[in-house]
Formats: structure tokens, C-alpha cells, sequence
């Protein structure tokens, strides 16, 4: 596996404020299907795609939060596609997104002091997602 780092463009001040939250939590930043049943060992269910998962009610999601505005934009979700062979380069791109969105970070953030989160997806692949990528991204900022 590839690993993709964060831009430089984040200034210290976030990336220690973020860092602290991820270090400290990063064995209780989990990703998960929102198709997947929700349990209690959840934590913080949070929902980080920009589009409501298709047939799914909001109380079968069982969402602590849903947060829009920490998914990729549409152009960047269009340009990925969920192709595999496009993923190192959008983690770079999103990762660019990221850091220029401090509200949504701070308040995931919040949610990390407090114990375990899991990051709900609702796409197919498990393993080239943008809640896997955010979860990379909060744990490699250190």
C-alpha cells in the first residue's frame, strides 16, 4: 500500500490541533459501511460522504453527525470515481481539501476527545473511500 502524505499548505497551528485530537485517538478512528448495521461500539457515528446514502433512513443510520462540508467536492468524487487507480491522487487532492476546511475538522476533532468514532461511507469499495482517506489523513497528521 501506498502512502500518500498531507499538503504542505497547513499551517502549524491546525496541524497540531488536529494532530493532538488524531494522536490521541487514532485507535478509536475507525471507518465503516453505513449499510452496515449500527452498534453501540460505534461511538460517534459520523457520516462524511456529501450525498445521503441511497434507500437508507435516517434513524436505521443512526448518525451522531452528518458532516457535508469534510467530503470531497463534487468535481473531485466525479474526477475519482472510485477508480483504484486513481487513488493515490486523490488523497493528495482531497487531503488539499481538507486543509482548507478547519470547521469541519475541528468538529470531528471534538468528537475524537470524547471517545471512539466511526467514519460512515456508503461506498461499495472498503478500501478506497473518502472515509478511509480521511482517516489516513487525521491519523498521519502528528
Amino acid at each position: 500500500m501506498n502512502t500518500v502524505s498531507f499538503p504542505e499548505t497547513i499551517d502549524e497551528r491546525r496541524r497540531h490541533m488536529i494532530g493532538a485530537a488524531a494522536a490521541a485517538s487514532a485507535k478509536d478512528l475507525w471507518t465503516k459501511r453505513i449499510y452496515e448495521k449500527a452498534d453501540t461500539d460505534d461511538g460517534a457515528r459520523v457520516l462524511v460522504d456529501r450525498i445521503w446514502p441511497r434507500g437508507l433512513t435516517k434513524q436505521t443510520a443512526a448518525l451522531t453527525l452528518w458532516l457535508k462540508n469534510i467530503a470531497p467536492s463534487t468535481s473531485l468524487r466525479k474526477w475519482f470515481g472510485h477508480d483504484p487507480d486513481r487513488w493515490e491522487e486523490f488523497c493528495r487532492r482531497y487531503y488539499i481539501e481538507l486543509a482548507q476546511d478547519e470547521r469541519a475538522l475541528g468538529q470531528l476533532c471534538d468528537l475524537l476527545k470524547n471517545g471512539k468514532v466511526t467514519l460512515l461511507y456508503g461506498a461499495k469499495d472498503t478500501e478506497h473511500n473518502q472515509a478511509v482517506a480521511l482517516r489516513n489523513y487525521l491519523v498521519s497528521i502528528r
